[in-house]
């Protein structure tokens, strides 16, 4: 074959199989030809090595179309390529590669640019869950966040622009779950969070103010249920007893009792783990949680000490008193963690909740609305009435924040009363006026609990 030209490729042959033409004509091009197709199609094409000798790697490349390249532009292409094939440069490839680089580019930009554009509630909303909430908070706060947003927010505002959403719209939304205050307040804090995110990476106008702004939340109550000296009693009663004789329980007679078990055999138990989670639960004050996530690496029983590497307020470490360390030393070690869950695929993990077990003591101890976070708020309540002082208190419960703790300062009464009764004693005794009462120390007498 000689040299190709424009006559050349045109009056080429159509055969059953495609073929190549290679050009001749000049040696600085050698490798420059055109692929004819059975379908008449007509592509100018380079061949050549990437560098020199045997290990050279050979390559074909399509340079384009007849029609849409004249011969001399497609030779000159092809002079360019062998030519930087010489030097060990394979040109295609680098450029492909840095039009990939600029397509990518280009799309991210256009995403970007289509997110902006969409500001809807929902999609901002999923970009601060994906980029924010599960990146840098815990997975309890991811699934309330997602519960709040998923539950409350979109529901209402999901399909608005977030640039249009209006006071207004937030306090109707406020004001429609006034029947649970604390929720509601929640629904407004995660909401204002994901403007504050959102105007943190400049996806909102300067300026744009949140609609969260200047709203009223609904005045919360405190859930703050303690146990007393009784309750704690039946409590230990009760969990002796769903661990070892159990609680009868009677077949419901809606349902099919014709199979159900007899009489003697009728007794729901706790199982072991779950009686020793409740009772470390009762005598350290530390969150479910933190119980049921430890790891026997991190138990120190010669020191008294359970060294946790994460909590809700980061590294924390509990102190074990002798109640706790019986507990402990009771435990019959299976795994990694103190309380072994049901792992997947042969993977550890920790035990998940004591819904049930608890549910079944509450019962047999005839006590009604005590959640397990009660548990602390009464050992927090036992050491404040015993005066160790809020300091104190708040140390054992890994509290961060003084200002925590202070919801037991109604209950640390001793300090306050010595104090009212040396103040009114001197003042009276200035007065010439006596005592109704002599001045004693006062010593309360406490019910063992057993």
């Amino acid at each position: 074959m000689g040299k190709i030209t424009k006559k050349v490729v045109e009056t080429a042959l159509i055969k059953e199989k495609a073929y190549f033409l290679w050009d001749a004509g000049d040696a600085s091009v050698k490798g420059f030809g055109v692929n004819i197709t059975p379908g008449g199609k007509r592509t100018f094409v380079a061949q050549f090595r990437i560098g020199s000798g045997r290990a050279a790697k050979s390559k074909r490349v399509s340079i384009g179309g007849f029609g849409t390249w004249t011969v001399e532009q497609a030779r000159e292409r092809a002079r360019e390529l062998i030519r930087e094939a010489e030097k060990g440069v394979d040109r295609q490839a680098v450029e492909q590669a840095a039009q990939n680089t600029l397509n990518a580019a280009s799309a991210a930009a256009a995403k970007e640019h289509k997110l902006t554009r969409d500001l809807r509630l929902n999609r901002l909303a999923a970009r601060f869950m994906r980029e924010h909430v599960r990146v840098k908070r815990k997975p309890n706060t991811v699934d309330f966040y997602r519960h709040v947003i998923a539950a409350h927010i979109l529901p209402a505002l999901g399909k608005k622009d977030a640039r249009a959403i209006t006071r207004h719209d937030v306090a109707k939304l406020h004001n429609s779950l006034a029947s649970t205050p604390a929720m509601a307040n929640r629904v407004m804090t995660v909401l204002s969070a994901v403007y504050g995110w959102a105007e943190g990476i400049d996806l909102l106008p300067e300026g744009l103010r949140k609609p969260t702004f200047k709203l009223e939340k609904f005045r919360e109550h405190a859930k703050e249920r303690f146990l007393s000296v009784d309750e704690l009693e039946r409590l230990g009663a009760a969990i002796r007893q769903c661990e070892t004789s159990g609680v009868a329980w009677q077949p419901n007679p809606a349902g099919k009792t014709k199979h159900a078990p007899k009489a003697e055999n009728r007794f729901a138990r706790i199982d072991p783990d779950a009686a020793a989670a409740l009772r470390l639960l009762i005598f350290t004050g530390a969150r479910l949680r933190e119980i049921l996530n430890l790891e026997w690496e991190f138990v120190d029983l010669e020191r008294g000490l359970l060294r946790l590497r994460d909590s809700k307020t980061g590294p924390k470490t509990i102190l074990l008193n002798p109640p706790a360390r019986a507990v402990l030393a009771g435990l019959q070690r299976r795994g990694k963690f103190l309380f072994q869950g049901e792992g997947k695929d042969g993977n550890e993990q920790p035990r998940t909740d004591l819904k049930r077990p608890w549910k079944l003591v509450c019962k047999a101890a005839g006590i009604e609305g005590v959640r397990l976070h009660d548990l602390r708020h009464s050992f927090a309540s036992v050491g404040a009435g015993d005066g160790h002082g809020l300091l104190i208190v708040g140390k054992l419960l890994g509290h961060t924040q003084a200002s925590t703790t202070q919801r037991y300062a109604h209950l640390d009464a001793d300090p306050l009363r010595k104090a009212s009764d040396a103040i009114a004693n001197k003042i009276a005794a200035a007065m010439g006026e006596a005592s109704a009462e002599p001045v004693a120390e006062i010593i309360p007498l406490r019910r063992e609990v057993k």
